[in-house]
């Protein structure tokens, strides 16, 4: 266990306060990572091209994946990644923030995605857009200006978890498996958002439920309220944990409450529910 984080921290977190003070830096990369489910009913990259922090470049969770995988979005193979960081002119050297028009919900499935490709100069941006427009400060509809930036990425393979080990962790109890979907789904009371799915959660896993980490304005809690998020599921925050969710998006909420809790030792299941949830012959806990 690290310490606990609080204000701002370029490896986890910043204030658009942070993120205006340092707008101009030569070395600032900013991500609009905004991604939607179906029964959102928005368009990440339309509402990009409206309107988006300046100097801001667009990064496609549903592009930047492994085209291979039926399930979706699942993390892109290292070269896949290295080339479209390559097109969007992130590299080595540069301090990235990735921020998305929901407040917190899909940026930090971006930032897990750095960190496992051993890139760990990237916080996201707290509050997101809705904050950054919500404080009058600075948007444009311009693309910027790219210029291609080497990249060197090493995977680090102890970050994500597969079904298998998903499977031996749910039997073993050697690592906590924590839910970042709603109560309602994961008590198999409400029906899953991508259709076909058993309802239901991983045989002792635990719930907490993304939203409960955040504020009113879409900003993380701090300190003995974040802790308070956490523990009201269950989950020890001093014990090694896998996070799971629907599709590998929010479980990445968690993952970072965790590292601003001091917690460094989580993986994230990668193909979540939408795997979890497909397969008969894996077992499924309700009530």
């Amino acid at each position: 266990m690290g310490k606990p984080i609080t204000g701002d921290d370029p490896k986890t977190l910043v204030s658009t306060d942070w993120l205006s003070a340092h707008l101009n830096d030569p070395d600032l990369r900013i991500l609009d990572a905004s991604y939607y489910l179906a029964d959102m009913g928005r368009d990440g990259k339309a509402e990009y091209d409206a309107a988006h922090i300046p100097g801001a470049r667009f990064f496609d969770i549903d592009d930047v994946c492994d085209a291979r995988s039926d399930l979706p979005h699942m993390a892109a193979p290292v070269e896949k990644f290295m080339s479209r960081m390559r097109a969007l002119g992130v590299g080595d050297g540069h301090q990235v923030v990735v921020y998305d028009g929901a407040g917190l919900f899909s940026a930090a499935r971006v930032w897990w995605n750095f960190r496992l490709m051993g890139k760990t100069d990237i916080a996201v941006l707290d509050g997101g857009f809705p904050k950054w427009q919500a404080e009058g400060r600075p948007v444009e509809d311009m693309a910027p200006i790219i210029r291609d930036r080497h990249i060197t990425v090493q995977r680090q393979a102890h970050m994500v978890k597969d079904v298998t080990q998903v499977a031996a962790a749910s039997k073993l109890g050697d690592w906590q498996i924590v839910d970042a979907r709603s109560e309602g789904r994961f008590r198999g009371t409400e029906p899953e958002v991508r259709a076909g799915l058993r309802s239901g959660r991983i045989p002792n896993s635990l719930n907490v439920h993304y939203a409960s980490l955040l504020n009113e304005d879409g900003t993380m809690k701090e300190g003995d309220a974040l802790r308070a998020a956490f523990e009201a599921g269950g989950v020890d925050i001093e014990k090694r944990t896998i996070t799971t969710c629907g599709s590998g998006v929010t479980a990445a909420i968690l993952m970072l409450g965790l590292a601003r809790l001091g917690n460094e030792d989580t993986a994230l299941y990668d193909g979540s529910w939408s795997e979890w949830g497909q397969f008969e012959q894996l077992k499924v806990e309700t009530g």
